[in-house]
């Protein structure tokens, strides 16, 4: 039995809709902050460490992933802090609270949420950076994007683990391969399976993980959309940039790193690949393991350092 040709128009039609993601923009933009009264564990409240008696110049914004919490900073912070450099984690709007929060937010709201709190730190401090992890770290690419050779320009950005790419058959990297069906879902449910993580049956630290799980199909959609974007802009990004990514990364593929490293706009970059043991975890969140996150904080707080501007 022969399938109508325009069934199969149709079909090519729909899937190329979803893959492509055309026409898709994030519709609610306005800006939102968080309840952090609502926090279904004292682990995805955000974290600031300020020096109260002798007051620091220098601070740095350190981002979360999707859909993690602040505490994948716990131990850098504290860190970053003793070296007397004020930290800022913030839990963004629609994290660490519910899964029916998060249905309701998008990357471009989390984003205007994490530039307005910079452009705070920017009019307290002589020296700001910036750090993001996964998601985070893509979040911090735009921030280099739409701040760098103005007098916002942070003094350096250091990502962790960032997508520049989800699925492409150009750059052989395909993150997911059933993400063709992702747009045509989010037409019918929310999300499937999602609920709220207080530490999870692992190892090296990332017991402690806390956060979302489950498929959250607009938010992933809208991450991904973010992702295409930033990369179509990336020649705007000239502030410093340091790249960290671990070869064997099960969350975002290593060949982004390469991409990174290629295609963005600094004249100052400098890129830093670790290659952990291993271990069962997804060698993504780095600054959350045992194993990497002491090397790894030493080695961005000596960065941070030589960035630092004293005049």
């Amino acid at each position: 039995m022969r399938i109508p040709l325009i069934i199969i128009i149709f079909i090519i039609l729909l899937l190329t809709w979803s893959i492509t993601l055309v026409f898709y923009h994030d519709r609610n933009v306005e800006p939102i902050d968080t309840d952090e009264s609502k926090c279904f564990a004292p682990r995805c409240h955000s974290i600031i460490r300020i020096h109260e008696d002798e007051k620091a110049d220098t601070a740095i914004l350190m981002i979360h992933g999707f859909p993690s919490t602040p505490h994948v900073y716990e131990y850098s912070s504290k860190k970053m802090y003793d070296s007397g450099i004020d930290t800022y984690a913030y839990l963004m709007p629609g994290f660490g609270t519910s899964p029916d929060d998060f249905v309701k937010t998008n990357f471009t709201q989390w984003f205007d949420f994490e530039c307005r709190r910079y452009e705070e730190l920017k009019k307290k401090y002589k020296n700001v950076f910036v750090l993001g992890t996964s998601m985070g770290g893509l979040m911090t690419l735009k921030f280099g994007e739409k701040y760098s050779g103005t007098e916002m320009e942070p003094n350096a950005i250091i990502t962790i683990s960032a997508p520049i790419v989800f699925n492409s058959i150009k750059d052989r990297i395909i993150s997911n391969k059933y993400w063709a069906f992702t747009r045509i879902l989010n037409i019918f449910v929310k999300s499937i399976g999602a609920n709220t993580v207080n530490g999870i049956d692992s190892e090296d630290g990332n017991e402690d993980w806390t956060g979302y799980h489950g498929l959250f199909f607009n938010q992933s959609l809208s991450l991904i959309k973010a992702e295409k974007i930033v990369r179509k802009e990336f020649n705007k990004l000239t502030c410093p940039l340091l790249s960290i990514h671990d070869t064997g990364d099960k969350t975002v593929p290593f060949k982004n790193f390469g991409i990174i490293a290629k295609e963005n706009g600094s004249k100052d970059y400098e890129g830093r690949v670790t290659r952990m043991k291993n271990y069962s975890h997804s060698h993504h969140v780095l600054l959350l393991y045992r194993s990497s996150r002491v090397k790894l904080t030493e080695e961005i707080i000596k960065y941070m350092k030589g960035k630092i501007k004293n005049a």
